[in-house]
């Protein structure tokens, strides 16, 4: 690993101490994640909150999610240098200065106004590479705009083949990295929250500017201004969103149609992580999408370490699904992912600050994460293993 030494934790605490000591000035947005959630829930519309907060059914798998981490203590080690750490990674032959990435998370602009673009400015700010929606609400190339971090670009597979292929071809052009297929979502699962409120954004013409502006879908419409007719255009969309007839045979239109690295994400048995391997595929994301699909599923963490197992050394193995803090994602890296998402808490800071409020809680992410990683005695994320971490006895 050549990257280069970082400070998140003691430059940001003696930011924040420096700032509330000597100038009177306190956090401006909340640290933990809990108190996030909290304001968001206080300053985000019931609708809005409740369909970035809720899950499947009775929420258990969110549940299970957050559950799962305390299955696994870290066990610190004294006496090692970790004066100086280095956090970075490689992934797909480019070194990124952390081993996180923002998940994809759509219709961002129900939160802000700015969304997806306060978003990459943050991410762009400090150094997290983002995943940008299919169904963002600005653009892929406006959005790609906005990025000097890497960007990887996140498919939701249309069952019209003409549109996902065209969105595969703008992403490329417009500079992302890789390729995300998200496949867990052919249907969107269960959500009570959302159905009691009888409340889905996309219903509204939020999120949808991905397909509203891309020829292929316009092509299966009856005017050129998808707008001049919203009502027939959301019809369109919600017929092509998704496809429920993929098998393992249909991958083979990806690798036709980009020479981004693809990632599959929404593993979690190991025979689908093998078979993603046989199948070409560059890597995987092990999720159950933040327990959003379906009710009573596996803890994300859990599927983990088979997944690992699954692959080997063949390609890199991504985490998501529950990492709020920096333990949670020193435990997953201890159980073999090559990197964590991060969603809601993000999603929290830019409903509540935008911008600022996204760099907040990526900063301070960093700063615990940082922090974790050298009190557990590693000096490197190359360190982090097995070993770092133990099973809780119950």
């Amino acid at each position: 690993m050549t990257g280069e030494n970082t400070s998140y934790g003691p430059d940001r605490q003696e930011a924040v101490y420096r700032r509330g000591m000597l100038e009177g000035e306190p956090p401006e947005f909340p640290v933990a994640y809990e108190d996030l959630e909290e304001r968001a829930r206080e300053e985000l519309s019931e609708e809005a909150f409740a369909y970035v907060a809720g899950g499947a059914g009775s929420e258990s798998t969110v549940e299970a999610n957050d559950r799962a981490f305390d299955e696994w203590q870290i066990v610190p080690r004294i006496l090692r240098d970790v004066s100086d750490r280095d956090l970075s990674i490689e992934l797909f032959g480019r070194e990124i200065p952390v081993p996180v990435l923002l998940a994809p998370i759509g219709v961002q602009s129900i939160l802000h106004d700015e969304a997806e673009l306060a978003v990459a400015r943050a991410a762009s700010d400090v150094g997290v590479p983002m995943i940008s929606s299919s169904v963002s609400s600005y653009t892929m190339e406006e959005i790609a705009g906005e990025l000097d971090a890497p960007g990887w670009f996140q498919l939701y597979w249309s069952a019209d083949r003409d549109v996902a292929a065209s969105f595969l071809e703008r992403a490329e052009d417009a500079g992302f990295e890789a390729v995300v297929v998200t496949l867990d979502t052919p249907k969107m699962g269960w959500r009570e929250r959302d159905i009691e409120l009888a409340y889905l954004p996309f219903l509204e013409g939020q999120g949808v500017k991905n397909y509203f502006e891309d020829d292929a879908f316009c092509d299966r419409l009856e005017t050129d201004d998808p707008w001049a007719d919203p009502e027939a255009s959301l019809e369109s969309f919600t017929d092509c969103f998704g496809d429920a007839s993929l098998t393992w045979d249909d991958l083979s239109f990806l690798r036709e149609h980009t020479d981004l690295p693809i990632i599959l994400k929404g593993v979690l048995h190991p025979d689908d992580a093998a078979r993603a391997v046989e199948c070409g595929m560059d890597g995987v994301i092990v999720s159950n999408h933040g327990g959003r699909q379906v009710d009573g599923a596996i803890p994300a963490l859990e599927a983990l370490p088979g997944v690992v197992d699954a692959v080997g050394d063949e390609v890199p193995v991504l985490f998501d699904s529950g990492i709020r803090r920096g333990s949670d994602a020193v435990r997953a890296i201890a159980l073999g992912a090559d990197a964590v998402l991060l969603g809601r808490p993000y999603a929290y800071g830019l409903g509540i600050g935008g911008e600022d409020g996204v760099r907040s809680v990526l900063k301070n992410f960093l700063a615990d994460l940082d922090l974790t990683v050298g009190l557990s005695g590693c000096a490197s994320i190359d360190e982090v293993d097995r070993s770092t971490i133990r099973r809780a006895e119950r």
